[in-house]
């Protein structure tokens, strides 16, 4: 196993890298049947998405594009704020294109609900988010993901991507982090 610093921080584990990879290449098959003719454009959330929507893009062997989209509701806490802002907004014309909307995780919906408002507007064939980890206790607005790799409960989880003030993403699994890291 790799050396890390971040060990220590991590109450426990959830899923392993190995439990993540597999679930990861069922998501990538489920998305061949879908979108095998359709040439999609697989629109990642940064930042939490990368390490995610890059395995998920290589177990999805279909001809597809890439692009991605900034946004924020956390601002460095642990709870949404409910507020959603663009920090970074897409680079190309989604005009008629099949779009999956790459997540790490879907918990308030908040920034799903505003994405898919945003994208709809924007002229988008059709949408289909996938994310990594559903967390339903905490749902606020009325959206699901069309494909999610895990349920996750009401615990602050890090790790594949998902950070805590932008740290903790390079963990290679998912895990809950110690409620005296954050609450500092």
């Amino acid at each position: 196993m790799a050396k890390s610093n971040m060990e220590q921080d991590i109450l426990k584990v959830l899923y392993t890298e190995e439990e993540i990879k597999a679930r990861v290449q069922e998501m990538g098959d489920e998305l061949y049947e879908k979108f095998a003719d359709k040439n999609p454009l697989f629109v990642g959330v940064l930042n939490g998405c990368f390490i995610f929507m890059a395995d998920l893009v290589r177990a999805t062997q279909v001809k597809s594009e890439l692009e991605f989209i900034g946004l924020s509701s956390y601002h460095n806490g642990v709870k949404s704020s409910g507020v959603v802002q663009i920090t970074r907004d897409l680079q190309r014309d989604i005009t008629d294109r099949h779009l999956i909307v790459v997540e790490d995780i879907l918990d308030s919906g908040n920034t799903l609900a505003f994405l898919n408002n945003y994208l709809l507007s924007k002229g988008a064939a059709s949408i289909t988010i996938v994310t990594l980890l559903d967390k339903p206790s905490r749902r606020e607005k009325a959206i699901t993901a069309d494909l999610a790799g895990f349920v996750v409960p009401d615990e602050f989880v890090v790790g594949y991507g998902l950070d805590y003030a932008q740290q903790y993403r390079n963990v290679p699994y998912i895990g809950v982090l110690k409620p005296e890291v954050y609450s500092k």
